[in-house]
Order: C-alpha cells, then structure tokens, then sequence
C-alpha cells in the first residue's frame, strides 16, 4: 500500500530531517513511528502526503508516485494533523458535509454522518454545534470522522492521541481497531510510547531522521517497548559521541 524507497530530505539551511528511509506499510496494516519532537516524524508525514519534495528516494501509494501523480494520491490518502483545522462558524455536520465533498463524496446520507460522529465518540447534541466552541480533543475527533468519511485507502494522523483524555484515548484505539478490519493502512506518528504499544502492529524507532529500529507484534508483546526505546536512544547518542572523539 505505502511504499518508501531511500527517502531523504535536507531542508535549505542543511538540517537532515529524514535520512534514507525505506518502509513498507501493507492493507489493513497499523505503522507507529515513534520518536521525540524533531525526530523527522513530522517531516516524514509531509513528504508521503506530496506537501514538500524529497531531496532524494519516492514515496507511492498504492503505486501512485506521490510527486509525480499528486491529484491521484491524493485521493487514496486521508489526513488528520495534529493541530485540525475546522470551520468554526460552520456545525461539525457542515464541517463533515464540506470536506466530504471535496473529496469527491456526494452521496453522504446523514445517517452515515451522524453513524461516523458516533464511532469517534461525539455526543449528539455536539452534531450542530458550531466547531469554534469544540476543544482539541472534539476536533480532534471530528478529523477523524473526516478521515474515516473520505473511505481513504491510507490513513496518515500526525500525533492523533495528542489533547485526549484517557477515555478518548481509548476510544481512539477502537476506532484504529475498526479501520484494520476495513483493511485500511494506517500510518500514525507518535510520542506515546504506550498508545503505540496498544495499538501497532509495528512500532518504528525514528530519530534525527533515521529509522533505527522497527518491531512487530510478537516483539511488542515480549519486549519492554519503553526499554527498546530508551536503549536505541542510548546507542545512537552514544555512536554520535564516538565519532566526535574520533574527529
């Protein structure tokens, strides 16, 4: 479905924000990349969404070149930021009415939207309000019940978890659960380390663009995942330090 190939960007003042990056995310797939703020998840995102271009390498989905064909890619991605952007004078249906149609669907009922609002978690009487008065963790809801309306072959979320409580925590994993059997690939970015557990069929080690390490499910299930990650961390800081005393 998601397929990198020796990707690589290096912004105009030098910063290396991913560095030769290959993965492959199939059908029905959820892919975590975890990793602190500024690690290259962000930039990794921006890059299979075709919002800036790569140095180096491709990105295809579904084996549409994301640079080369954007209008078509497009139309198999879905995207949640981690900040989502509304219209806050329109009603979160108006909202949903809105980006339904720029994606192409018109032939929304509002039974199937008031279906979707309720799979992520809105409370009815939230279906026509207006946006501005929602909080991040709503909106960050009502971006998914976006997603999810657009019927996306992939699904990218940048920071998804992040302004949720704990129940909307849990709620959201039930909702990643639902679109796994959709058969829909899931690529999440992420800093939290036991969401990423919970959730993942593989969970990627990224820092200073590189991906370090990646873990499957039968990994995830035997190994300490907040030990795997300190430890990567570990080896890479103590690598870099290395290689300063050598110079």
């Amino acid at each position: 479905m998601l397929e990198i190939t020796s990707l690589k960007k290096v912004y105009e003042d030098g910063t290396l924000a991913v560095d030769d990056l290959n993965l492959r995310v199939e059908a029905g797939e959820t892919f975590v990349l975890l990793g602190a703020n500024g690690a290259g998840k962000t930039s990794t995102i921006m890059l299979i969404l075709g919002f800036t271009e790569p140095t180096s390498g491709t990105v295809t989905v579904k084996g549409v070149d994301v640079q080369k064909d954007p209008l078509a890619a497009k139309k198999l991605i879905a995207y949640v930021s981690e900040n989502v952007t509304l219209y806050g004078n329109f009603t979160a249906k108006q909202n949903m009415e809105f980006f339904a149609k720029l994606s192409g669907r018109k032939d929304v009922t509002d039974d199937e939207y008031r279906a979707v609002f309720k799979r992520v978690g809105m409370a009815d009487n939230a279906y026509q309000r207006r946006v501005s008065g929602f909080s991040k963790g709503m909106r960050q809801r009502l971006g998914i019940a976006i997603a999810i309306l657009k019927n996306a072959e992939l699904i990218v979320l940048d920071e998804p978890t992040s302004g949720l409580d704990p129940k909307g925590g849990f709620e959201f994993l039930e909702i990643i659960g639902g679109l796994r059997a959709e058969n829909k690939a899931v690529f999440m970015s992420s800093h939290d380390i036991f969401r990423a557990k919970a959730i993942a069929d593989r969970v990627g080690i990224m820092r200073s663009g590189r991906l370090l390490e990646v873990l499957d499910r039968q990994v995830l299930e035997t190994r300490d995942l907040q030990q795997v990650y300190l430890e990567s961390m570990a080896q890479i800081a103590a690598g870099a330090t290395s290689a300063n005393i050598d110079d």
